[in-house]
């Protein structure tokens, strides 16, 4: 049973990795690095709780908490797109501000800068038939219906990028920016809809952070924007790739959170998804091969 409930787990704590890596693909194929995934988790965990806290009802947080995630990347958007600033320097800024703001907001409303009040969350979706099989049912039901929601997006995500025109276009700005622009492709506006969704699966995800512990807590999002990262990079830029990684991280935290209290130093078995976060793209190094335009701004006659 407890390999069961380990996997279980694991599927949960990989959900909010696997949104926010599904936004850095999105943004990255569309040629913006995004490192401001962090900040958007947060922002967006932030929304979900204030939201829930004063309409009482958490799709309520999770509507703002998409909202507030598309907001941040348009921050980002602006300052690396229109602006063509550095995206590394734009996403630290972003992961500053988002830092410092929920904070401060947290004090705004709850008096308290460390955590907020308790909320509602999210009811857990139980599956006919699935739910009474011996060995399926503890697995695949009784989540949230977040986790449901970005399996979904895993599958709606590969359709787009690959199997639409739209995602063709997304990845020609990516790869090539001067040629799409010569067969008609609207560069500046197809990097916005890259930087956008991915604020909005952010959000999503920090949504999820904050509805499934009924709490907001200071810098809860804690380097999961930067892991997110990692897995896209480990999973090549693919939406199968990326929730893949995630769910290797997911199983990893979940592994972490089990072997506390076993005579293990806590800090040693803390750094455990970290140490596998910088094991990972130490791998990817020389293996995974980003779009080609990636973080280089593009100059309308050429580049």
């Amino acid at each position: 049973m407890i390999i069961w409930n380990l996997i279980a787990a694991s599927i949960r704590l990989a959900t909010p990795l696997s949104l926010a890596a599904l936004g850095g693909v999105f943004s990255e194929r569309s040629g913006v690095v995004n490192i401001a995934l962090e900040g958007m988790l947060l922002n967006g965990a932030f929304a979900a709780v204030v939201a829930t806290h004063y309409s009482g009802n958490p799709w309520i947080g999770v509507l703002a908490a998409l909202l507030v995630g598309v907001a941040t990347a348009l921050i980002h958007a602006l300052v690396t797109v229109t602006f063509k600033a550095d995206h590394i320097v734009s996403g630290v800024a972003v992961n500053l501000l988002a830092l410092g703001a929920t904070q401060f907001l947290c004090w705004v409303v709850y008096g308290n800068s460390g955590n907020s009040e308790r909320v509602i969350g999210l009811e857990p979706w139980h599956i006919p038939l699935i739910d009474r099989i011996p060995v399926l049912g503890p697995i695949l039901s009784g989540h949230s219906p977040l986790v449901y929601i970005a399996l979904a997006v895993i599958v709606l995500a590969h359709f787009l990028l690959f199997k639409t025109v739209f995602g063709l276009r997304l990845r020609s700005v990516g790869e090539h920016p001067l040629a799409a622009d010569t067969m008609g492709v609207r560069v500046t506006l197809m990097r916005y809809a890259g930087v956008l969704i991915s604020g909005a699966l952010a959000g999503l995800g920090g949504a999820f952070l904050s509805l499934n512990t009924h709490y907001f807590v200071k810098n809860m999002s804690a380097g999961r924007g930067f892991i997110a990262l990692a897995a896209m990079i480990f999973g090549k830029w693919t939406p199968f790739g990326a929730a893949g990684a995630c769910l290797l991280f997911g199983f990893l935290e979940a592994l972490q959170m089990s072997l506390q209290g076993g005579g293990i130093p806590t800090q040693f078995i803390q750094m455990i998804p970290y140490l596998a976060t910088m094991l990972v793209l130490v791998s990817a190094v020389g293996r995974a091969t980003p779009p080609a335009s990636v973080g280089r701004p593009y100059l309308k006659g050429g580049e």
